[in-house]
């Protein structure tokens, strides 16, 4: 367990230490006026207690995220420790905290309006398209899980009744004001997920169960290793824990909540190193799951569970080890998380369309004129997806990459806005992980089976060359900017000391 506790450690060191490191190349400023107090109008725009800000941005972010992924990327090995504790810390924690910031800045701007700004109005409308389908994707996802426990704890009453329940909940909560609903019950919602953390990790100390160490190698354990490669694998199927793009989709919500600049480094980036410690936890209560003496441990004979059925997973872990109290509020946690995160996905994305066609919010009839449109999208394809019982795992496939896809844009985002703002050599922070995960979207559609299912080292070979195009895109933007800014400089210059008529 030296492995697992050591990077439990790597990641708080990680926030005390490159978490400053960040903020002060941001630079951020307590005594800027935040949008909260600029633009107040009672709906979005509310000022807000900072930790009732950090335990709203930790449920929004979590969902079922670091509990089902982590506990999938439980099956790869410790290369599952690896990921976490380095993407967490210098690239999740640097791409919430700056997308967060750049918010914050631009009074609560939206990611589209961000990623048009600093990136090129070209992309503006494609990723904004882009966006909007993913938060709605996030809105089906986050349905089905939760209906289905709660199926299984009311003796299997049907399914569908719950999923009516929670679409009209995602409704209310995304058409009132923002601290009428989320702000008064997420902060409890919170808590229930930090305390099923907190008791797994106590289990852990008390069983000392046998983990792999470090010392042991990167092994892929996996049980079909061949076609499921550590790169770019482990990548997509641990997002939340590491870094995920729906990530920038929900800062802007508590950007226009947040009262003074210096509260984002723990509200961005200690809300998303929290998501990396639930995500350690659980994926070391996942790869002793996997182990044959977890197998025992647990008794686990149904084969579905074997394979990997995520909820059956954290149902026997959270019963086995936290007993029948426990459990319940384990899966009570696991029902609330992604259900909030479900409800934020649907308001972010009305805010989204509301800055897209410029409506104002106030009026109720202004939200459920986006917000009914939104709803019966995501109806459609729900019904679509259980048809079949692949249809359902063939979206969350398509979620999780296009949430990658979208954390590498936000990157580059990141990346020209700090090289914008005179930052020096400070983008570098965000290039080399808008590099990396480039070369993992890339090479991952190329291998998946979902994707082009192509040969791997052809797709990697792929993945660095379109991202080798991509950072000579940006330095020659950069170099081109500079040029501009200096020769307006210089004509200015000339402006301000005309020549004498002698």
């Amino acid at each position: 367990m030296i492995t697992f506790f050591c990077s439990l450690i790597a990641l708080i060191l990680g926030y005390v230490f490159y978490g400053k490191f960040v903020e002060k190349i941001f630079g951020a400023n307590p005594n800027r006026t935040t949008p909260a107090y600029n633009q107040t109008d009672g709906i979005d725009y509310v000022p807000m207690k900072p930790w009732r800000v950090f335990m709203i941005q930790f449920l929004n972010i979590a969902g079922l995220g670091p509990i089902f992924g982590a506990v999938m990327g439980a099956k790869f090995g410790t290369s599952a420790y690896v990921w976490i504790v380095v993407g967490c810390i210098f690239a999740g924690a640097v791409h919430d905290y700056i997308s967060g910031m750049i918010s914050l800045r631009e009074n609560g701007a939206s990611l589209p309006e961000i990623i048009s700004k600093y990136l090129g109005r070209r992309y503006y409308h494609t990723m904004r398209v882009f966006i909007i389908i993913l938060l709605i994707l996030v809105g089906v996802v986050f349905v089905s899980g939760p209906a289905g426990l709660l199926s299984s704890l009311t003796n299997n009453s049907n399914i569908n009744y719950w999923i009516a329940i929670i679409f009209v909940y995602y409704l209310i909560a995304t058409l009132l004001p923002i601290d009428k609903i989320i702000g008064k019950i997420y902060p409890i919602f919170s808590a229930t997920l930090l305390f099923m953390a907190v008791g797994i990790i106590i289990a852990i100390i008390i069983n000392r169960p046998e983990l792999p160490e470090i010392t042991d190698g990167l092994v892929n354990r996996h049980p079909n290793a061949e076609n499921m490669p550590i790169f770019p694998m482990v990548f997509i199927t641990i997002a939340c824990g590491a870094i995920s793009g729906f990530h920038s989709t929900q800062s802007p919500m508590m950007a226009r909540c947040m009262t003074n600049e210096k509260y984002g480094r723990p509200i961005f980036y200690g809300a998303m190193i929290t998501e990396g410690i639930v995500a350690l936890i659980w994926a070391a209560a996942g790869i002793y799951f996997f182990s044959p003496e977890g197998q025992t441990f647990f008794g686990v004979t149904d084969n579905a569970t074997i394979n990997g059925n995520a909820a059956a997973i954290v149902d026997t872990i959270s019963k086995k080890w936290l007993g029948l109290f426990g459990g319940i509020l384990a899966i009570l946690g696991v029902i609330a998380a992604p259900i909030s995160t479900g409800d934020t996905a649907f308001r972010s994305a009305r805010l989204m369309v509301a800055d897209m066609f410029k409506i104002k919010q106030i009026k109720i009839k202004s939200r459920l004129i986006i917000c009914i449109p939104l709803f019966l999208i995501a109806i459609v394809i729900l019904i679509y997806s259980m048809k079949d019982t692949e249809g359902f795992s063939t979206i969350w496939r398509y979620f999780s990459w296009a949430n990658q896809v979208l954390a590498t844009v936000t990157l580059w985002t990141i990346t020209s806005y700090l090289s914008q703002n005179n930052k020096k050599h400070a983008y570098f922070i965000s290039l080399i992980p808008a590099m990396i995960m480039t070369v993992v979207v890339v090479s991952y559609i190329l291998i998946a089976p979902e994707g082009l299912n192509a040969h791997h080292t052809q797709s990697y070979i792929a993945g660095i060359v379109v991202s080798l195009c991509c950072t000579a895109s940006f330095f020659s933007r950069r170099a081109h900017r500079i040029r501009k800014e200096k020769k307006e400089a210089a004509n200015l210059q000339v402006q301000s000391h005309p020549l004498s008529e002698n």
